[in-house]
C-alpha cells in the first residue's frame, strides 16, 4: 500500500515567465521625454538670446526690474512712448529699433504740419519783403512824401516788417505836447493805410516819446498818455486812409520806456511812431495773452465799462 501511494503522488512542473525586464516598468521614458523637452526650450531659448539685439535685453532687463514703470511708459524700457523697445517689432532680423505703426502715422502728421508752418512762414516773409520794397518805392515817386525818406525807417524784426516814423527838430511828427498830427504827416500816414490794405497781416500801433518829462506829468497827464494820444492819431489816419479797424491788433503808447537813440534821450529820433506788420508768430503770441472776456460781465452796448478810466487831453504848449 506504501508503494503504491508514492505511485499516486502529483508532479508539480514550476514553469517560470519571461517578462523582460518586468521591474523597470515605464518610469524611464517618462523621464527622458522631459529631457528632451527641456533640452528642446534651451536650445530654443539660446536661439531667440541669438536673434535678439542688445536694446531687446535692455528692454526685457527694465522690465523685470520695474514692470509698472516700463507699462506707464508705453512699454519702452527708455520711458519713451512713441516707440518701441529698441531692436524689437515685427521684424526680428532687424538690428535696429522699428516705431509701432500707429506711431508712424502720427510723427508723418507731425511732420507734415511742422512743414506747413515753416512755409507759411516762408511765404509770409516773402509777403512782408515785397510789402517793404513797394513802401521803399512809393516813397521815392512820391514827390510830396520824398522829403520824409530821411524820416521812415523799414526794416525786418522777429514780429514782422517794423515801419518807424521818426522826429526831426526841423519836421516834427507833431507839436511838442500835442497829439494832433502835422499835415505832412497826415499824407504819409494815409497812403501807409492805403498800401497796407494789400496784405492780410494786423497791425501794432506803438507811440514812443523822448525821456523829456511832460511837465506835471507826476501828478496826471504824463508822457505815457501822450504817447498812447499820438498812436490812437497815427491809427485814425491809417484808417483815414482806408484801413480797416479790424486790421489793428494793438494800439499802446511806450513813453520813453524803448530809446532808439539810448545814447542821447532827449534826442528828437526818440519821438516816433511804430507801425509793425505782424507775422503769424506774433499775432499769436498776442492774442494768447488777451484775457477771455466774460460774456455775462461785458459792458452793455453804448455803456462803458466801470474799470476803464479816462483822461483829457492837455492843452498843447
Amino acid at each position: 500500500m506504501a508503494g503504491d501511494a508514492k505511485k499516486l503522488q502529483p508532479i508539480i512542473i514550476k514553469r517560470v515567465k519571461k517578462g523582460g525586464h518586468a521591474a523597470h516598468g515605464g518610469a524611464w521614458k517618462i523621464a527622458y521625454a522631459d529631457f528632451v523637452t527641456a533640452m528642446m526650450a534651451f536650445f530654443l531659448l539660446m536661439w531667440l538670446l541669438g536673434s535678439t539685439t542688445e536694446g531687446d535685453k535692455k528692454g526685457i532687463a527694465d522690465y523685470f526690474q520695474s514692470p509698472l514703470k516700463v507699462a506707464m511708459a508705453g512699454g519702452s524700457g527708455s520711458g519713451d512712448a512713441s516707440h518701441v523697445i529698441k531692436g524689437g517689432g515685427k521684424d526680428l532680423t532687424r538690428q535696429s529699433g522699428q516705431v509701432k505703426e500707429g506711431d508712424v502715422e502720427s510723427r508723418k502728421s507731425s511732420f507734415n504740419l511742422r512743414a506747413l508752418k515753416e512755409e507759411q512762414r516762408r511765404a509770409e516773409r516773402t509777403r512782408l519783403q515785397e510789402l517793404k520794397g513797394k513802401v521803399e518805392e512809393i516813397l521815392k515817386e512820391n514827390a510830396r512824401l520824398a522829403n520824409l525818406g530821411g524820416q521812415i525807417r523799414l526794416d525786418m524784426t522777429k514780429d514782422g516788417l517794423r515801419i518807424q516814423i521818426v522826429d526831426e527838430n526841423n519836421r516834427p511828427m507833431f507839436d511838442s505836447g500835442s497829439a494832433v498830427v502835422k499835415p505832412y504827416m497826415r499824407d504819409l500816414l494815409r497812403e501807409l493805410g492805403n498800401v497796407l490794405t494789400e496784405v492780410p497781416n494786423r497791425l501794432t500801433i506803438e507811440g514812443h516819446t523822448d525821456a523829456t518829462p511832460f511837465p506835471g506829468g507826476e501828478k496826471g497827464y504824463s508822457n505815457w498818455e501822450l504817447s498812447a494820444d499820438r498812436a490812437n492819431a497815427s491809427r485814425r489816419e491809417m484808417v483815414a486812409g482806408g484801413l480797416s479797424e479790424e486790421r489793428m491788433l494793438r494800439v499802446q503808447g511806450l513813453a520813453s520806456s524803448k530809446l532808439l537813440d539810448s545814447q542821447d534821450p532827449k534826442s528828437p529820433s526818440n519821438r516816433r511812431i511804430s507801425i509793425i506788420v505782424m507775422n503769424r508768430d506774433a499775432e499769436d503770441a498776442v492774442l494768447k495773452n488777451l484775457p477771455d472776456i466774460d460774456e455775462e460781465s461785458a459792458p452793455a452796448p453804448g455803456q462803458a465799462s466801470e474799470n476803464v478810466s479816462t483822461s483829457s487831453a492837455p492843452k498843447p504848449r
